[in-house]
């Protein structure tokens, strides 16, 4: 995943930049989630409910976790998108938001976001590879 990380949209990120991210997803026993819900949570990229009378909805991300790290997942999104794409979760993004506009896009980047989030989760926590993604060594 290093590869990832080092050539994003804005140039390589600097140490600073990288450790909110680095502290999450790659020292296992620092923090320990429950579920893909908690983690997402931890981030600010939970949803965030509306629920009055008979109406239940979503509003939107709920931004109450961390900011530099949810940032950072953000802009990994825009890198994933560029140097992953043939993995699932590009395609996913493709079809669901291409051609609907620059507002759709930076709404879907965050979906993105949320979802990659989950998916490194699971391959810090399993082992298991986002569908599609193409490991190198670093």
């Amino acid at each position: 995943m290093k590869p990832i990380l080092e050539h994003c949209v804005w140039g390589p990120p600097t140490r600073q930049q990288k450790e909110p991210f680095n502290a999450i997803l790659t020292r296992p026993g620092s923090y320990k989630f429950e579920s893909r819900r908690h983690v997402a949570a931890f981030l600010g990229l939970a949803p965030a409910p509306f629920a009055s009378g008979d109406v239940s909805r979503d509003q939107g991300i709920s931004k109450a976790g961390n900011r530099s790290t949810r940032v950072q997942m953000v802009e990994l999104a825009w890198c994933w998108l560029k140097y992953q794409p043939s993995s699932e979760l590009t395609v996913w993004y493709r079809n669901r938001f291409k051609g609907n506009g620059a507002r759709a896009a930076k709404v879907g980047i965050v979906a993105l976001a949320r979802k990659l989030l989950i998916a490194l989760w699971r391959f810090v926590e399993t082992g298991l590879v986002p569908q599609g993604a193409e490991l190198r060594a670093a």
